[in-house]
């Protein structure tokens, strides 16, 4: 499936809608679920869409399957339906959804592409993950795939996927390599992006339907942003 949205209403891009699922293109800044900012998340947003959409005059049920770090952008799975969200958090277990992750990075990976193992331990304190070569109390492991896909004029773009979903995975481990995300000061870039986001967009999901038992794949479009749209020119 190409990139495609089916909606771009009050700044929510849906790319995939049925009467199971729902799949938006996540906006830097914006927080999944509801935390202690108190700003208001995607869910509420999502679900008054759904409540206008369908003209519901009740709450409307919106599950939270998975989530995004707020800083970066891409494709979120919500259930539409309390049925559908055991089975889509399974998948999610299993490891039978495929995603895949763009980053931009200043410096050049030390291999054209590589798998990345390291042990993850996270600070609650300052909301950060340290990965460390060697298991360490309370740390958990962490396997990533990546690639380089293109050179650009400054910067390399990179395709990962995920073995395993620790807190801050991609950004922890690819700034142990030298590959510090692109606006991630937290990770070691050295200067923020002016939206505070960072260059990491959850690019591609493919997975099969719990229900209708067929093969769904997305594509987000690319945030609206000179280094991202070189990504995809000649």
């Amino acid at each position: 499936m190409a990139e495609k949205i089916i909606s771009n209403k009050n700044n929510l891009q849906v790319l995939f809608e049925d009467n199971h699922i729902i799949i938006v293109n996540k906006r830097a800044g914006d927080i999944v679920q509801g935390d202690k900012t108190g700003d208001k998340p995607l869910s509420d947003v999502v679900k008054a869409y759904i409540k206008e959409k369908y003209n519901k005059p009740n709450n409307v049920y919106l599950g939270v399957v998975h989530r995004l770090d707020r800083p970066t952008t891409g494709l979120v799975i919500f259930a539409k339906t309390s049925k559908v969200l055991p089975r889509l958090n399974a998948l999610f277990v299993s490891k039978d959804i495929d995603k895949t992750y763009w980053a931009i990075v200043k410096n050049e990976p030390p291999k054209i592409e590589d798998t990345l193992v390291n042990w993850l331990k996270k600070n609650p304190k300052n909301n950060k993950s340290t990965a460390y070569s060697k298991e360490v109390k309370d740390s958990k492991k962490a396997v990533l795939h990546y690639k380089t896909l293109k050179k650009l004029d400054n910067y390399f773009l990179l395709e990962v996927n995920l073995e395993t979903g620790r807190h801050h995975q991609i950004r922890s481990q690819l700034s142990t390599i030298g590959c510090p995300i692109k606006g991630d000061l937290k990770y070691g870039f050295d200067r923020s992006n002016k939206d505070a986001s960072i260059h990491l967009h959850a690019r591609h999901i493919t997975f099969i339907h719990p229900v209708k038992l067929e093969t769904i794949h997305i594509i987000a479009p690319l945030p609206n942003d000179p280094i991202w749209d070189a990504c995809t020119t000649p």
